[in-house]
């Protein structure tokens, strides 16, 4: 990767939006550290998963309520929401079908969409944190003074998460790779540069040993992932000849790639929300801390790490569903005169792939529940305020991002260097 940066920089053209998304991320960043009158620090939210992952993503900004305190979240959600209703209405997967005109759309749809859900959230977090929010310091605490202040602070927020939407997407137009991936990848690494700095400002005779493991375990888990979610099951094609005219067509070998772990990091982020999102809202209403949902179902449960592992099971084979469609990759091929050897055109091909999909999805959501519990473990015995950092869904995004970029890098570099057949 080092040296595909390397060469990248030796090209003006890669060069120049090397450093334009370098840019953009500066002012993303700088948005994280800009304060809004009235919230100093929202206390209290290591107290619940699902706010501590948004909070790492957002590199603190939530925690801290600056400008930025929404992050990249919002824009997320409503992504996951909008794919997901695009296989069940007919209208919406019509519009996936029409080429760059209903991307377009689409576009539009997510980002209404993201600027509601910025809006519900900005009021959910200020109405649970409400003792975090000092009204006097924008417009008074009292009448209608005090109400003003929220909505004051509902308008900042939700302008901070749009101004975010619009961030991802200036880098991906004019910068290297994914906007969105690249700015929640800067959250997460700087969130792990704030807590590894801690560790080095209150060093004490232990920490040389919690620094010594802290790599060696980032190290084994990064080359676990790596491994993983670049391994792939590829299925041969064979395509016949096909006489035209004077002229022969066909009769290339070429392979369908089934990624190990398709769905990436979505199963994960689905089932921490589902199984965090009760617990969330059960402590914004101020229940106390022993209720029936924290007690059966919190982190601490036996039950919680079984029903996570049976959800992540659940939503890899979901996900896997909308991604992977056996049917149609099947006429697909025998459309184009081709087949798998040993499989008939057809059905049978179609139960082949679902076969092997299936098959891989099961190893896959294997992998992914054994992310999620295992590093979070071993972070948790080498020092606690590690856990938050660099919790499985973390892990997962900084690996898949790093690789996405040095693939968009490479990309680049190719297209550049790519002579043509006029040359």
């Amino acid at each position: 990767m080092w040296q595909t940066i390397v060469n990248a920089f030796k090209i003006k053209e890669v060069r120049r939006k090397i450093l334009i998304t370098i840019a953009i991320l500066f002012v993303y960043r700088l948005g994280c550290y800009i304060p809004v009158p009235g919230v100093h620090m929202f206390d209290g939210i290591e107290n619940y998963n699902f706010l501590t992952i948004m909070s790492a993503v957002s590199g603190g900004a939530l925690q801290y309520g600056t400008f930025f305190a929404m992050g990249i979240g919002p824009y997320i959600n409503a992504s996951i929401i909008i794919q997901l209703l695009t296989v069940g209405i007919p209208a919406l997967e019509r519009l996936s079908k029409q080429g760059e005109e209903g991307r377009r759309k689409i576009n539009n749809y997510t980002r209404i969409l993201t600027l509601i859900l910025a809006i519900a959230q900005a009021i959910g977090i200020l109405v649970g944190f409400s003792s975090s929010v000092k009204t006097a310091e924008i417009f008074g605490d009292t009448g209608f003074a005090y109400y003003a202040s929220y909505i004051f602070l509902v308008i900042v927020y939700t302008a901070g998460a749009a101004l975010t939407m619009w961030i991802g997407e200036r880098i991906t137009d004019y910068g290297v790779s994914n906007g969105i991936s690249l700015l929640i990848f800067a959250g997460i690494l700087a969130t792990a540069g704030t807590t590894i700095l801690g560790l080095f400002q209150n060093w004490n005779d232990s920490s040389i040993w919690i620094i010594l493991g802290f790599v060696l375990a980032a190290v084994l888990i990064f080359m676990a992932i790596v491994a993983v979610d670049s391994g792939e099951r590829k299925i041969p094609v064979q395509y016949a000849k096909q006489v035209k005219g004077r002229k022969m067509y066909g009769g290339q070998s070429t392979h369908i790639p089934i990624k190990i772990n398709a769905s990436g990091v979505m199963p994960l982020i689905f089932a921490f929300a589902i199984l965090s999102f009760p617990d969330l809202i059960i402590n914004l209403f101020g229940v106390t801390s022993d209720n029936f949902w924290t007690k059966y179902f919190g982190t601490n449960s036996w039950l919680y790490p079984i029903i996570l592992c049976v959800l992540i099971l659940f939503f890899s084979y979901f996900y896997n569903q909308i991604q992977f469609n056996p049917d149609d990759i099947s006429k697909s091929i025998q459309g184009n005169g081709g087949f798998i050897p040993g499989y008939r055109p057809g059905k049978p091909t179609a139960d082949y792939l679902k076969k092997v999909s299936n098959r891989i999805t099961l190893f896959g959501a294997i992998f992914l529940a054994v992310v999620a519990l295992v590093p979070s473990l071993i972070f948790k015995a080498i020092d606690s305020s590690l856990v938050s950092v660099f919790s499985a869904t973390g892990l997962l995004i900084i690996v898949s991002v790093a690789l996405e970029f040095d693939q968009a890098l490479q990309s680049q570099i190719m297209m550049k260097n790519y002579k043509g057949f006029l040359k």
